[in-house]
């Protein structure tokens, strides 16, 4: 049915100048390994505020690296969030260690610092928390817990760029961190992602790892590790750095368009958005997801923006409770009380940032539809 919504669920925002560069790329005849990746790590390094950006595959690949490098391994375990994209809790498991899930902080839906330290054990190597929705984590709260027990922070900042903590980039806090730039995103390459660091030492175990396991050097035959091809090509790079350079005005249109959304969902009751975070983080808006009302029957309220020809997404369902987790872990409903009533009342709203008022008025209307008695 998705060709016969009136307003796409997430637009990715295209223009001339990216279509030329990306053709520009093309016509090089250096699809792999060129200038244009080259371009975008320096950029995208000067824009977080780090010393190293290494351009990769997909924000997966990117969290499994991290993982890989911070020397997780067989029955290790990692503290992160269950409200979140199955990736951010796989990434531990393919290094055959444990993902240990805390439950989340309500107004900010992000990892709780509150409750780490219950679950430090002495087999806790890492925190990896989710900057969720482009909501910004308290990176200084975490950091002081990872550096009083001497764990490694590695930020899973897939969903957040250009989101600031305390005046500085979200991605300039832990030992490293990972954006992703999947077409739904703030910024896109279609697919693709980009790790960040300051460790020289990470940086060019990363560089071997996602090329094979190659030396510094590059050289074709020489395998230094057991590395991935989780290389990024020239033409994702070229589209990347479009993007990057027109990143402020693309996050701007973005927030233009949720504090319009905010205004019209005023008059809608028992609806709430995400409230803004306080001072002094700043998010950046990936998607827009309001609270439902309680009690409401949200299996409902989709079927009846449905019928309105409205798209919805009711994620995240929460990752302890995923087939493959109960099955292997043995958890169970009531595990993580927060995490599961935020995820039973969390809808996804179309957004992007060139949604128009009309566009607007649209999917509030149609909300109000869905959320209205009697319309069963």
């Amino acid at each position: 049915m998705s060709g016969a919504y009136r307003v796409p669920m997430a637009a990715p925002d295209i223009r001339p100048e990216d279509i030329e560069l990306v053709t520009r790329a093309l016509a090089s005849g250096t699809l792999s390994g060129g200038p244009y990746l080259d371009q975008l790590e320096t950029a995208f390094a000067a824009y977080v505020g780090t010393r190293h950006a290494i351009g990769v595959t997909n924000g997966t690949s990117g969290l499994h690296l991290c993982v890989r490098a911070a020397g997780i391994a067989d029955g290790d375990e990692v503290i992160t969030s269950a409200f979140s994209f199955i990736a951010s809790a796989n990434c531990v498991l393919y290094e055959r260690a444990v993902p240990v899930f805390v439950d989340i902080d309500e107004a900010s839906l992000n990892l709780d610092p509150e409750r780490i330290d219950a679950a430090v054990t002495d087999r806790t190597r890492a925190v990896l928390p989710i900057h969720v929705f482009g909501q910004p984590c308290r990176l200084d709260r975490l950091q002081a817990l990872c550096d009083a027990h001497g764990l490694t922070l590695i930020e899973d900042a897939c969903e957040a760029v250009g989101a600031e903590y305390g005046g500085r980039k979200v991605g300039a806090f832990g030992r490293a961190a990972v954006f992703a730039f999947y077409p739904n995103k703030q910024m896109t390459m279609g697919e693709g992602a980009i790790i960040v660091t300051d460790d020289p030492q990470w940086a060019s175990l990363i560089r071997s790892l996602r090329n094979q396991g190659r030396g510094a050097m590059g050289k074709s035959a020489e395998h230094e590790h057991l590395g991935y091809n989780y290389r990024l090509d020239e033409l994702s790079a070229a589209l990347g750095l479009s993007q990057l350079r027109r990143l402020d005005d693309l996050l701007q249109r973005r927030a233009t368009v949720a504090a319009r959304y905010g205004e019209l969902l005023r008059d809608v009751p028992g609806v709430s958005p995400l409230p803004v975070p306080p001072a002094p983080a700043r998010a950046s808006c990936f998607v827009y997801v309001v609270r439902l009302p309680p009690g409401a029957d949200r299996s409902r309220v989709v079927a009846r923006l449905e019928e309105k020809r409205i798209p919805s997404r009711t994620y995240f369902a929460p990752i302890h409770l995923q087939p493959y987790y109960r099955g292997r872990f043995g958890y169970r409903e009531g595990d993580l009380p927060i995490t599961e009533r935020v995820a039973a009342s969390t809808l996804a709203l179309p957004f992007h940032g060139n949604m128009s008022d009309d566009d607007l008025a649209c999917v509030v209307a149609a909300l109000r539809f869905a959320l209205a008695p009697g319309t069963a």
